[in-house]
């Protein structure tokens, strides 16, 4: 039996093996490349003999590609032309010496001068088509030669003084500082901020207990050296602010300062008015929001408009035979649903002064001036007791608070001016601020420079609280607008904020300020959770109060309830 035939693959034979290289054999990595590559080679020979190894080609699967539509405004063409002649380019490089003096003012008020075509047309060609065809419509001509005005370079001076440029400039300014401010912007509006953004722009401190976080600071070089004696906000515009400007020694020849800041620009203030003496008292009206009362060293009160660009008042009270002859402490726009018998309802100003006397400003606005009436009505606190401060009740118009440098507090009404409702006597020195609860109107605070701020009830003749944290004179605070046991004092070198809920013995915030520095004002914001400091050397620092809660709606029960517990004490 024979075999039948087959074929048999022979023995490869090799010609050519030239293996590739990726790593050269002077390259440091060289023996670590043998090595792995020894090792690989060991790996494949032991894995021929093994059940679990399958020779195998692969390839790489690509995914499929996907699809993306995209949709766009027809791109439309459109031909322009233009003609350009002998004379059209003759006229444009020609100088102005070669031309006529004829004069065209422009639609921005420069004058040009238009060359006389009948001279242009004589340098030309008088064979030529261009001649030919203008020859005989010189109208045409003098229309053409209007359009191609050779104007005047405009004037550097007349650019950098426009208003336009100006209001252009402020605008971009405002962006600029919008986007430099913004994390600190945000956190005084309560807005959600990235927390990158405020650890490097602000820092972060992770603390359960209130505290102050500081923001940033209303100041400038007009500013530096000058004492913060009194803020006040808008009444219509919460992002504008107010702030006055005196001396730490007041002194008749020192001059005065009003800036008015906006949240929009906290580098530069808005409007600056430079008044002949120390400012000592602002406060915005509400019926004209545009209209700023600021009280002197000297007992001037005068008037400014904030919309105006004008840095002079509008009016003043030096016409006024009765003016003040002392410092004006404080002023207030009230407006009186009834007044006087006689008297026209509206808004009128009140100011109180260390003479000893409350006055009474009627405001008028007549078309085109504006005037007031004479001062017409005076209640004098007493023949020796210069006022220092006074504030209005809330819910009744009629009903004031008069704090005098005697240390008295009197409760007078605007109605009857001959006595005191109320004589309220704790402090032992003078009293610089009194002020109603916005939540209680039963309740209102009083602070003097014996060092204490006290807590009354108005039915009552002694004090409920009496707060002290130290040995230092007092001399601004403020109620909450937020929450009914809140409020804020500030005294030499620290500024306090009080929360009756956590304690009435101890403030719930205590920030110290630099050496040599001390707080002056303070004011609270009415539509967010910050605080307003000014101080001795013109600076107005702006702070959030962070873990610092509401009370809710049981806030006003609360105060209720510390005032009822500590009376219940006393007895």
């Amino acid at each position: 039996m024979v075999d039948p035939p087959y074929l048999t693959e022979t023995e490869t034979i090799w010609l050519l093996d030239i293996p590739s290289v990726s790593v050269s054999e002077d390259s440091e990595d060289a023996e670590t490349v043998k090595e792995r590559n020894n090792a690989y080679t060991e790996l494949c020979k032991n894995r021929q003999g093994n059940d679990k190894y399958v020779e195998r080609s692969m390839q790489t699967f690509n995914g499929a590609l996907k699809t993306k539509e995209v949709e766009c405004d027809s791109i439309a063409m459109v031909d322009k032309a233009a003609m350009s002649t002998i004379w059209d380019m003759y006229d444009s490089f020609s100088n102005k010496s070669d031309a006529s003096g004829n004069t065209v003012v422009s639609d921005q008020g420069n004058k040009a001068d238009v060359p006389d075509s009948s001279s242009s047309m004589r340098d030309l060609n008088p064979k030529s088509p261009e001649q030919s065809m203008f020859s005989g419509s010189s109208t045409q001509l003098e229309k053409m030669a209007c359009v191609l005005l050779v104007e005047e370079e405009p004037d550097h001076e007349l650019i950098l003084q426009s208003d336009k440029l100006k209001q252009d400039l402020a605008v971009m300014e405002r962006v600029i500082l919008a986007n430099i401010f913004q994390p600190k912007l945000a956190a005084y509006r309560q807005l959600p901020v990235i927390e990158d953004c405020v650890q490097m722009a602000m820092g972060s401190k992770n603390s359960p207990s209130p505290f102050l976080e500081h923001l940033w600071a209303f100041e400038c070089e007009l500013t530096k050296g000058r004492n913060v004696t009194s803020m006040t906000w808008n009444k219509k515009n919460p992002d504008l602010l107010a702030v006055g400007y005196g001396q730490l020694d007041f002194k008749d020849h020192q001059s005065g300062l009003v800036c008015c800041w906006s949240l929009k620009n906290p580098m530069w203030p808005d409007r600056i008015f430079h008044c002949e003496s120390g400012v000592t008292a602002l406060d915005f009206s509400a019926c004209n929001a545009n209209q700023l009362a600021v009280g002197m060293y000297d007992g001037t009160i005068a008037i400014y408009d904030v919309q105006a660009k004008e840095q002079t008042p509008i009016i003043d009270s030096s016409d006024c035979a009765n003016m003040h002859m002392c410092p004006v402490w404080q002023l207030r726009w009230i407006d009186h649903e009834s007044g006087l018998a006689g008297e026209d309802k509206g808004e009128i100003l009140i100011s109180v002064s260390a003479d000893g006397r409350i006055c009474k400003y009627l405001m008028k606005l007549k078309t085109p001036n504006m005037t007031t009436n004479r001062q017409q009505w005076n209640s004098t606190i007493s023949p020796l007791s210069p006022g220092l401060c006074f504030d209005f009740h809330s819910n009744d118009s009629n009903i004031y608070l008069a704090g005098t440098d005697d240390g008295y507090i009197h409760k007078c009404s605007y109605l009857y001016d001959d006595e005191f409702l109320e004589t309220y006597k704790a402090h032992k020195g003078p009293v610089y601020k009194v002020t109603w609860s916005p939540f209680c109107p039963d309740v209102f605070l009083s602070c003097s420079s014996d060092w204490t701020i006290q807590l009354w009830r108005q039915d009552l003749q002694k004090p409920v609280l009496c707060f002290t944290s130290g040995q230092k004179a007092v001399y601004d605070i403020m109620w909450s607008p937020h929450c009914a046991t809140v409020f804020g004092a500030v005294s030499e070198g620290k500024v306090e904020i009080w929360d009756l809920r956590i304690s009435s013995l101890e403030p719930a915030i205590v920030s110290v300020t630099c050496p040599g520095v001390n707080p002056t004002a303070l004011l609270f914001t009415s539509e967010t959770d910050c605080v307003l400091v000014g101080d001795s050397e013109g600076k107005v620092t702006v702070y959030k109060l962070k873990n610092l809660t509401d009370g809710g709606s049981t806030q006003v029960e609360t105060l209720e309830d510390v005032i009822q517990s500590t009376l219940s004490g006393q007895h």
